[in-house]
């Protein structure tokens, strides 16, 4: 079986273009077609017909001439043959090199020569590009060399060209049309991709199924899976920050009741046990809310980027930044502010947690938007990098459950979350300048 995946390297790769090289394709190849067979069958046999008609005359003014006995006859003859015939004739005793002198691609100047040469059965030159409009022949005769000036629609026909012509011309206006047609079929379907794009990155558009059948049925599957998805969120923020909530009631009333218990080793336990609960509870609400409901807004994330590190600095966090832009012009991006500041800001802990130096790193392109938060603390081995983006993950290396001011294990879900609403990713690696980890949070714009 024959394979043609070479040519996918050749081919575009928007609908738009694909479906307009579909149309032209065969446009093209049905005019190559056609130009062929006009050409050969039309062209070439007019020519040849009326090359053979002005042959059959020059034989017979050739039969006049030889059968004179004298050049004064001959002449008389010339003269006479060439009006009778409307052909301007000449008889010369020099000689000619017999052959064409034509064109370049003169398909009907060489079908006259071939119609000529079996017509008159003698030595012939025949040259088409000498004279404007105009044909010699000239004919090699047993009393001299017989020159013939023709006009060219004598033997060629006349504007051949015209029906090529205005069918190309016709072509290209319908095809023309056909693809203004063809681009108002394709917008729905960019604007659909358009905005299932924005839903991917948090973005709720605006959209009104149009078009085609089946592209107002896509765009109404695409409407009510949105509205789904939107009424499941909302949902379960709903459920989940209530239960939350219902749940402090319970330990608001343990923690009273511990705080008027004697104080003992017991006690303080039970205490810490209730602090760490809270903590949890907490880290679940925001882990839960995922900040969906939450409108996008063009913000300045480089503002948000020094926001964080200038209160991490008067925490005492030794943190050094570095600010990258290639879009000096555009320093804003569709964000949801509160929930990248919160991405943010749970990487930025994790990384003064468990380091003594920080740095982040800003980079904004035209195609997406990094922060790079790197520490020189122990790191997260690559087998359990996967392991410490799912939520309440707490590795044994670096977490301490007795410590109040430990993690829940919903830091790096809770960044890696906001990542995903945005249209992005999470990425954690090893730090090669720091030794400790990196953690990328990179958005597409």
């Amino acid at each position: 079986m024959i394979s043609f995946k070479w040519l996918k390297r050749y081919t575009p790769r928007n609908l738009f273009s694909r479906t307009l090289l579909i149309l032209f394709v065969p446009v093209i190849g049905i005019q190559l077609v056609a130009s062929t067979l006009f050409i050969s069958r039309h062209v070439e046999g007019v020519t040849q017909q009326m090359a053979r008609s002005v042959g059959s005359e020059l034989n017979y003014a050739i039969s006049l001439l030889e059968e004179a006995p004298t050049r004064a006859q001959r002449e008389r003859q010339l003269d006479t043959v060439s009006g009778l015939l409307n052909l301007t004739l000449f008889l010369e005793e020099s000689g000619f090199e017999p052959g064409t002198q034509l064109g370049l691609l003169d398909i009907s100047g060489q079908a006259a020569y071939d119609a000529l040469r079996t017509t008159l059965d003698r030595p012939l030159h025949l040259d088409t590009t000498s004279l404007d409009k105009i044909m010699l022949v000239q004919v090699a005769t047993e009393v001299g060399t017989l020159t013939a000036f023709l006009p060219s629609r004598r033997m060629v026909a006349s504007n051949p060209h015209l029906l090529l012509t205005w069918t190309i011309f016709a072509s290209a206006v319908l095809a023309t049309i056909s693809a203004l047609f063809l681009r108002n079929q394709i917008r729905p379907i960019k604007e659909l991709a358009r905005v299932s794009e924005a839903f991917g990155k948090g973005r709720s558009e605006a959209f009104r199924p149009r078009g085609a059948e089946e592209v107002r049925r896509a765009g109404g599957a695409f409407l009510s899976m949105r509205n789904r998805l939107e009424r499941q969120i909302e949902q379960r923020t709903s459920m989940l920050s209530g239960v939350s909530h219902d749940l402090r009631t319970p330990l608001t009333r343990l923690r009273l009741g511990l705080s008027l218990a004697e104080p003992g080793p017991d006690t303080d336990a039970m205490i810490q046990d209730v602090t760490e609960m809270e903590r949890m509870l907490d880290g679940f609400l925001a882990f839960a809310r995922g900040e969906g409901m939450e409108e996008t807004s063009a913000v300045d994330p480089a503002e948000i980027a020094r926001t964080m590190v200038a209160n991490l600095r008067r925490d005492g966090a030794r943190i050094t930044s570095l600010i990258e832009s290639d879009t000096p012009d555009e320093p804003t991006v569709d964000l949801r502010p509160v929930a990248i500041s919160r991405a943010l800001q749970n990487l930025l802990m994790n990384a003064t947690r468990y380091g003594d130096r920080v740095r982040l790193t800003m980079r904004l392109t035209r195609l997406s938007l990094e922060y790079i938060v790197e520490d020189d603390g122990p790191g997260i081995d690559e087998d359990q990098r996967e392991q410490a983006l799912r939520p309440f993950s707490r590795l044994d290396a670096a977490r301490n459950q007795n410590d109040e001011s430990g993690s829940v294990g919903l830091g790096l879900a809770i960044a890696a979350d906001v990542a995903r609403t945005h249209g992005g990713a999470l990425r954690l690696d090893r730090s090669n300048d720091l030794g400790g980890l990196l953690a990328a949070l990179r958005i597409p714009r």
